[in-house]
């Protein structure tokens, strides 16, 4: 780590800076656009349910473009942080889920590198309960689900797909949650990874990074621990996981914000 938490900047407040692309910037407009409105969202105190300003005046307010807006519209509907209704304009969207906007206090910033490491902290203290547990009630039906899973994201990483490895990934960390046999715990986990999924789709662009082989092996050493019914070793081997995931993060939302 550098030391200290760092917040991403998201650029002039004024002007269609946001929208220009230098050489060593690393994000389109939208994303940046994307991120202003959440950080608004915050400064307005809205909250789940609430009325967001029009594309017009977020267009007017941010220095941005109605198309750009539109845009970053877009992306923060399918990461489900705005819902857009007909005639009717932009909502605040009801983010119900256990660690949601209307439960954990202050909306998520996907790009902001204290809620990621928070994130990741907490993530932590999961996935090595979630693994301890897994290696002494796992089922072998259980076994098979996370050893399939594990094999889905080494061949999403060898062909290149993001799209298979991300899939693979879900379902092997939503795996061990459920061979934990905790229910709490499994919506803990399903939870944690949603508000992660927010920060691969804004700071990362949907990237996986510089990890993914590691993170291939890294799944393997967790698995082989569950599959040998030894809690410490499959504990160790998600923190080792965790903690080079979130470097990875680190590493990749400062190189796309700063070049």
């Amino acid at each position: 780590m550098d030391g200290g938490h760092a917040s991403i900047d998201p650029g002039p407040a004024r002007g269609d800076a946001p929208e220009t692309r230098s050489p060593t910037s690393y994000r389109p407009g939208y994303e940046l656009v994307a991120e202003r409105i959440l950080r608004l969202i915050t400064e307005l105190r809205l909250r789940p349910g609430d009325r967001m300003p029009t594309e017009n005046e977020l267009a007017s307010r941010l220095g941005s473009s109605r198309t750009m807006v539109r845009e970053a519209v877009k992306i923060l509907s399918a990461i489900g942080r705005v819902r857009a209704q007909k005639g009717r304009g932009l909502y605040v969207a009801d983010d119900e889920g256990m660690l949601g906007s209307a439960h954990w206090g202050s909306l998520f910033l996907p790009t902001d590198l204290e809620h990621i490491y928070m994130l990741f902290e907490f993530r932590r203290v999961q996935e090595m309960t979630a693994g301890r547990l897994a290696a002494t009630r796992a089922t072998p039906g259980e076994l098979r689900v996370i050893e399939a899973a594990a094999e889905t994201c080494r061949q999403g990483h060898l062909t290149g797909e993001a799209a298979l490895f991300d899939r693979g990934d879900d379902e092997f960390h939503l795996g061990i949650a459920a061979a934990s046999h905790n229910q709490f715990l499994l919506a803990a986990v399903r939870e944690a990874r949603r508000l992660q999924h927010q920060s691969s789709t804004i700071g990362l662009h949907g990237t996986v990074g510089e990890h993914a082989a590691e993170a291939v092996e890294e799944h393997v050493a967790i698995y082989q621990a569950i599959r040998d019914g030894d809690p410490e070793a499959a504990a160790r081997a998600a923190a080792v996981h965790l903690d080079n995931t979130l470097e990875d993060y680190r590493r990749e939302i400062q190189r796309r914000v700063f070049g």
